[in-house]
This record gives structure tokens, C-alpha cells and sequence, in this order.
């Protein structure tokens, strides 16, 4: 048997990465300068980029996990250059949860990436592997909002403060979302090692359409209210009014 090990070029930065990296900076310098004659195509710019950002960086934070649970593998397949383009669903991975933005102003990332899961042992380490995910959202979210809780906004220009705060919302909304035990959902996958074999091998045909359920049913709109409820208290806790959010997704649907 081959020894599959991890090499350097496994982990390096992809270029692709670095673009949307580049992206990002420049968008968001022109949303702070109000560079752009319409600001709403550079929040939108910002907006995007920053979101496919976190997107990588949740895969990444699967992967990584992964890799130091046991599974060498993911090295291999491109998974820690955080290159979107080696992600197994890319539809899933970038092109659905950036509709998703654009169509209702949820974040909520698919899974992508394909872990050996026969080569990690113990539950808690697959748990875990699960967790990583969502548990980045939450960071990136808190990075999002600091000038808020930290009352840092002296000098921020007002289409920046609103970018950021929809840009924490659409994480806010992915790492609860990404919680829940769905199939499908790394809020499953959290669950999944500690059920019985039997309750898994009954859920495992659902999986694949547990995201689109769940987009399904954001569409009711008891059940959107409530959410979105939810994600405004959070956020309110962490110093962003509703009015800056939805200021932030009125700049980013321009058109």
C-alpha cells in the first residue's frame, strides 16, 4: 500500500484564493472611499466577494479538521489552498449559497468537501470535523461586528458600516442554519456519529436534500419571521441595529 502524506504544495494559497482575496480588498476600499459612482455596485462587489472568502474558509476549516483527525487525504484533493475550484460540488459550494444571497439575503453554505471518514476514529473527532464549518462563520461574524461592540464606528463611512453589518447578518444566518440537524447539514453531522446505525442508514437518502429543504421552508413566511427574528436579536446583542442590515441589503441589491 502507497503512503498518501500531505506536501507542501497541498497547503499553498491558491492564486484563485489570492483573486478573490484581491477582490475583496479593492471593493471594499472603493465601498470606504465611495471610489464607485454607484455605491451599490461596490457594496455588492464587497458583499460577494467577502461571502465566496468566508465560504473557502469554512471548507477549509472542514478540512483542516479533518486532516489532523486522520484523514491525510484531503491534501490531495486541493481542499487546504482554499481554491473554490477543488471544492467536490462547486454548485453547492459557491454557486447556490451566493443565489441564496442574492435571492433572499440568507447566507447558507453547502457541503463540499469529501472527507474519508473510515480513516478518522472516535466520535467526538467527527463531530468536530463537522462543527469546524459553522464554528468559522461565528468567527468571521465576530470580525464582522467588532467595530460595533467595540463602538470603533467613529469614521466609518456609512455604506462600509452597513456592508459589514449585512455581511455579519448573512454569517449570523449561515452558522445557525448549518446547526441545525438536518441531513444534510453539518448540524447533522454534529448528531450524526453519536445516533445508532440503524436511524443513520434511514436518514442517509435525505441528506442530499436537506439544503434545499431548508431554503424551501425559509420561503414560509411564519417560519422566515421567525428567523429572521432570531438572527436580529443576535445581532442586536452585538451592536447592529435591524436598520444597518437592511440598509446593507438595500445597498447590495442595487439593481
Amino acid at each position: 500500500m502507497t503512503a498518501i502524506t500531505t506536501r507542501h504544495s497541498d497547503r499553498r494559497m491558491s492564486p484563485v484564493f489570492v483573486g478573490i482575496l484581491a477582490v475583496t480588498a479593492v471593493t471594499g476600499w472603493a465601498t470606504w472611499t465611495g471610489f464607485a459612482e454607484q455605491p451599490g455596485l461596490a457594496v455588492f462587489l464587497f458583499v460577494t466577494a467577502a461571502w465566496i472568502v468566508s465560504l473557502c474558509l469554512h471548507e477549509y476549516a472542514h478540512a483542516r479538521t479533518a486532516l489532523h483527525s486522520g484523514d491525510i487525504t484531503v491534501g490531495a484533493k486541493g481542499y487546504l489552498t482554499l481554491n473554490p475550484l477543488k471544492y467536490t460540488h462547486a454548485l453547492l459550494s459557491i454557486v447556490l449559497p451566493v443565489l441564496f444571497v442574492i435571492m433572499g439575503g440568507i447566507g447558507l453554505p453547502g457541503g463540499a468537501v469529501f472527507i474519508e471518514r473510515g480513516r478518522i476514529q472516535g466520535r467526538w473527532r467527527h463531530s468536530l470535523i463537522s462543527a469546524a464549518g459553522p464554528l468559522t462563520n461565528l468567527l468571521f461574524a465576530a470580525v464582522c461586528t467588532a467595530p460595533f461592540w467595540l463602538g470603533a464606528l467613529d469614521g466609518v463611512p456609512d455604506d462600509f458600516r452597513f456592508a459589514l453589518a449585512f455581511l455579519a447578518l448573512l454569517q449570523v444566518t449561515a452558522a445557525i442554519l448549518n446547526f441545525l440537524p438536518v441531513p444534510g447539514l453539518d448540524g447533522y453531522g454534529v448528531i450524526e456519529p453519536w445516533l445508532p446505525y440503524s436511524v443513520r442508514r434511514q436518514v442517509e437518502p435525505f441528506a442530499q436534500f436537506g439544503l434545499l429543504f431548508v431554503f424551501a421552508l425559509l420561503w414560509l413566511p411564519a417560519v422566515n419571521g421567525a428567523f429572521f427574528d432570531l438572527v436580529d436579536s443576535i445581532l442586536r446583542g452585538l451592536g447592529v441595529s435591524e436598520l444597518e442590515t437592511a440598509l446593507g441589503w438595500d445597498l447590495y441589491r442595487f439593481w
